[in-house]
């Protein structure tokens, strides 16, 4: 009479099995197979909530409303096989979270300050983290106020407590970076979330100073940003910067500052960075267009020199053809910039051009960009449009073509090598794996066998079984933990 029996190996990382009716017939088949690697690739979403443009999608849902449509995007990223969500949580000096520090976002409600009687942060955290996905809180450092802004300012807004650190320019309000309280305010805010939520990055955009306003836009007669307060201090105090290079350090002190703090306090939260896309005019020689180094004065090439974050992705907001801003000679000279290795993964204008655009671009990112692949899509708009299954679509063209696996988050050896424990007591039952879990395991990679085809699944820390809906010949378990160490 047969019996089922459960044979065990060791095979690299995790825990191997085959499944066999009976114990001679596994002998008859002799090594079990090595699984194919599971993809290494960041696979980043924006979600922007200034002006509405992802979600909410519009201000003065019900919360039931605001809640549904974002588990129905976590849903969408989830399916299309991506593994991590930028959401936007401090557009302009006030949050979609709940701080003590700063107001509820008019994005959320319609009038800044009023609750909207739940927390997005906290329950995007937990909706992400059950599904296998990153959340990385995405902030604006300096934006105070955002053109077109339609609620009035709320008593507890920056600008109305610390007027003097917030200056008007044009219809947007800015926090002064040369005011160093202005500064401290923005990382205690920023610090303040990395405390209190189990995020897993930190991401700042392209906005430090922000973009040049003319008085004559014809003549490009520049009007200026007004920081003479600031500016006079530090030379009465014997500062001996011109004023564009002391902006700089301003922004540069800043960006130091916040990865040192993020790492003190918790060195598993990634800090990412997505500067615009080209440093400088001339890098190489023939790039045209902004000077984000003089007109922004971020100089995002010295941050990626000194390692003063894990990730940088540059918004290559271009096609690969387009003459004086093409998206691989910008790639590789982003590339050429990285002496320490982090993460390079370009930032995607995913909601401006075609499919085949997007998809060409990801390929020569896998290519060029030096590092373990990866990219961020913007925005969250094109994704939700779709049938999965059209690969005329976005979203289809990703899901079905561009992703026909699932991947994981590369990990960062400059915070840590040390692997997880791999999952012991691992089983098949038929459709069923089971094994048990693991101290440190952020998500567990389940690959399994049905004759001679191998599927992945990449499963939340706290599973420890999978159905497969097919008979398991052959399955393997991986432990991954937060810095994207795999076990062994």
């Amino acid at each position: 009479m047969k019996r089922r029996d459960f044979l065990t190996l060791s095979a690299g990382a995790g825990a191997a099995l085959l499944a066999s009716d009976e114990e001679a017939h596994a002998e008859e088949l002799g090594a079990l197979e090595k699984p194919p690697p599971i993809p290494r690739e960041f696979r980043g979403l924006w979600v922007a909530s200034v002006t509405n443009i992802d979600w909410p999608s519009k201000p003065g849902l019900p919360p039931e409303e605001q809640r549904a449509e974002l588990i129905a995007l976590l849903d969408r990223a989830q399916r299309l096989k991506l593994n991590a969500v930028l959401l936007q949580v401090r557009p302009a000096c006030d949050a979609l979270y709940r701080s003590e520090k700063e107001p509820w976002s008019e994005y959320l409600t319609g009038v800044m300050g009023q609750d909207p009687g739940w927390d997005p942060l906290a329950e995007a955290v937990k909706e992400a983290h059950d599904r296998g996905i990153e959340l990385h809180a995405w902030v604006n450092p300096f934006r105070a106020r955002q053109s077109g802004a339609k609620s009035p300012t709320a008593a507890n807004h920056v600008s109305v407590k610390h007027p003097a650190w917030v200056k008007a320019y044009g219809t947007l309000q800015w926090l002064d970076p040369g005011e160093p309280e202005a500064s401290k305010h923005s990382l205690d805010v920023l610090m303040d979330i990395v405390r209190r939520y189990d995020i897993d990055g930190l991401h700042v955009d392209d906005y430090f100073y922000p973009y040049k306003l003319y008085t004559d836009e014809k003549n490009k007669v520049e009007k200026p940003f007004p920081d003479e307060p600031a500016w006079k201090r530090y030379v009465q105090g014997g500062g001996k910067l011109s004023r564009s290079d002391w902006r700089r350090k301003n922004i540069d002190d800043f960006i130091r500052t916040l990865y040192e703090q993020i790492k003190a306090e918790k060195p598993h939260v990634k800090f990412g960075i997505s500067p615009f896309g080209i440093w400088r005019p001339g890098n190489p020689p023939q790039i045209t267009g902004y000077d984000s180094y003089e007109n922004l004065y971020g100089d995002s090439r010295k941050w990626m020199q000194e390692g003063w974050a894990d990730y940088f992705a540059p918004q290559l907001y271009w096609k690969i053809d387009q003459a004086g801003q093409s998206f691989p000679i910008l790639l590789i000279w982003w590339s050429e910039q990285n002496p320490l290795k982090r993460h390079l993964w370009p930032g995607l204008y995913t909601s401006k051009y075609p499919p085949l655009e997007i998809e060409y671009q990801i390929k020569v990112a896998r290519g060029l960009s030096g590092t373990p692949s990866g990219h961020l899509h913007f925005s969250a708009v094109v994704l939700k449009k779709g049938m999965e299954s059209d690969t005329n679509t976005m979203a289809g063209r990703l899901a079905t073509v561009v992703y026909p696996e699932p991947a994981l988050v590369p990990a960062c050896p400059w915070l840590s090598t040390v692997p997880p424990p791999a999952p012991r007591n691992v089983r098949i039952s038929g459709e069923r794996i089971t094994w048990q879990q693991v101290e440190r395991a952020f998500v567990y990679a389940v690959q399994w066998r049905t004759g001679d085809r191998w599927s992945t699944v990449i499963l939340p820390g706290d599973h420890a079984a999978h159905e497969t809906g097919a008979q398991v010949d052959q399955a393997v378990v991986t432990a991954v933990d937060r810095l994207g160490n795999a076990s062994v």
